[in-house]
């Protein structure tokens, strides 16, 4: 009898892949997959410094807040009704609801609702939102496995660092132009997996096999653009990523095998997405270069272009003190590209005069005045930005890709003042202090869960080394 191994091994089995390529032996790894998956293994019980530990926390945060405003809005609001009507096991929390759910769901649901704004974190060289996919993902698998809130924050930092160096590996900005695919979700998927890997402890073949499984899994394109409402981005940045790498180590841990080394080998990652990718970055700097350090949080719950312009008015008001009737005329100018993304949108987190007007009013811009749309058509607003004029300034264009703003603020009394901002608050350069930070956590949080909850989770992240079982993040992210 003719079995399929005898004909896998025939001439005729010689035109299946593993067997015509050469592959001598499908169960080694190369000195880079060896590194990486020893690096990941150990990540639980590595200490990490002390800066970096206060950084993780401050992005976990930054994240939670994400999650939890992301619950009022139509992504989260889709989430979130997705996870009540899955049902399943009830493991796992989702956030800003009552529901929980499996591990699997419940990092996508709240992957969905950390992205379903432009409020949560992002690393610029990666070109990914880091923290909507790897915190999800480490908080399912953290509750299911009921790490303590120090694994907890190495998961997290680990997921940061393998993620983003996958798609900076692929070659970051250039790859995703001329591939039309979506950085966000691949290092999103990475940097999940990661995480989840390490919540459940894998040793290095697991790891391994677990890294397989994810670059199986990796997808996305760039026609996340086009979606008007970003529940589909929400997903494709976010959802996909955190549910994937989490399918991946679960998969792993429950006793599935794989191929040894996905990014090198016949047909490996590298060669089917990125053939001029540098897999060598994979473990640049491992150990002493971690990326949640160089990822940015927003200070501004708006569209990063609107980051500069807000950071320079409020520079200005706070030097001057001056209040919005004594503004004759506000001139923003930006970059061509950078300011046409932003040019008086319809969405009130996406316009810069109307988020500018806000904060003349207002003296700052809160998340919930980044989200009123009715208010965009308020006099007094209107009144305001009819004062604001956008300047496409081509001398800005030579400094992209920093996404630098010169706001200038004439006076009635005469006056002309002017701040130029190069070094955006809360980005790697010019990074938040912790109770920035906590002011934008509690901004987010207590309209949703009441302000005591929200200052419990708080204190709880801020001490997450005395934390046994991060089970205990559950009840505080939920209503």
């Amino acid at each position: 009898m003719t079995t399929r191994r005898r004909l896998l091994l025939s001439g005729l089995g010689a035109a299946l892949p593993w067997g015509a390529r050469g592959q001598e032996n499908p169960r080694q790894a190369g000195a880079t997959m060896l590194a990486l998956s020893d690096y990941m293994a150990a990540a639980p019980d590595r200490a990490l410094p002390p800066e970096v530990v206060e950084k993780a926390k401050h992005h976990i945060l930054d994240t939670f807040g994400a999650m939890v405003s992301g619950a009022e809005l139509a992504p989260g609001k889709a989430s979130i009704a997705f996870a009540r009507a899955y049902g399943g096991r009830l493991d796992c929390s989702v956030a800003g609801s009552n529901v929980k759910t499996g591990p699997i769901e419940a990092a996508m649901c709240n992957g969905v609702l950390a992205h379903s704004d432009e409020t949560d974190d992002s690393h610029a060289p990666s070109q990914s939102h880091p923290g909507s996919g790897v915190v999800p993902a480490a908080l399912a698998l953290g509750e299911l496995y009921k790490v303590s809130g120090q694994h907890f924050l190495r998961a997290v930092t680990l997921g940061y660092d393998v993620g983003a160096r996958v798609t900076m590996a692929m070659g970051g900005v250039v790859f995703r132009n001329e591939s039309h695919r979506a950085t966000h979700a691949i290092a999103g998927i990475f940097g999940a997996a990661a995480a989840a890997g390490a919540c459940a402890r894998l040793n290095p073949q697991q790891q391994r096999w677990m890294l397989d499984y994810t670059g199986q899994q990796s997808s996305g394109i760039a026609s996340w653009q086009r979606d008007i409402d970003h529940i589909e981005k929400g997903f494709v940045f976010a959802g996909m990523g955190a549910r994937s790498g989490v399918t991946a180590a679960m998969l792993v841990k429950a006793g599935w095998t794989g191929v040894d080394d996905i990014f090198s080998g016949a047909d490996n990652f590298f060669q089917a997405y990125a053939p001029k990718a540098d897999p060598a970055q994979l473990v640049d700097g491992l150990g002493s270069r971690y990326e949640i350090a160089r990822t940015d949080i927003k200070k501004w719950t708006v569209g990063s272009p609107i980051q500069a312009p807000l950071d320079a008015l409020d520079a200005l008001i706070r030097k001057n003190r001056f209040k919005a009737d004594d503004v004759k005329a506000l001139r923003v100018r930006l970059a061509p590209t950078v300011g046409s993304v932003v040019n008086n949108r319809d969405m009130p987190d996406v316009s810069v005069q109307h988020m500018l007007a806000v904060m003349l009013i207002d003296g700052t811009a809160s998340f919930a005045a980044a989200h009123d749309k009715p208010r965009m058509q308020a006099a007094e607003v209107l009144r305001q930005k009819a004062k604001i004029t956008l300047v496409p300034d081509e001398e800005l264009a030579r400094r992209l890709p920093a996404r630098d703003a010169i706001v200038e603020v004439d006076l009635h009394d005469g006056r002309s003042l002017s701040e130029k901002v190069q070094a955006v608050r809360g980005t790697a350069a010019n990074p938040m202090g912790r109770e920035e930070v906590v002011d934008k956590v509690r901004d987010l949080t207590a309209p949703v869960l009441g302000a005591p909850k929200a200052d419990r989770l708080i204190r709880t992240v801020l001490a997450l080394e005395t934390v046994a079982d991060v089970g205990a993040l559950g009840p505080l992210l939920q209503l």
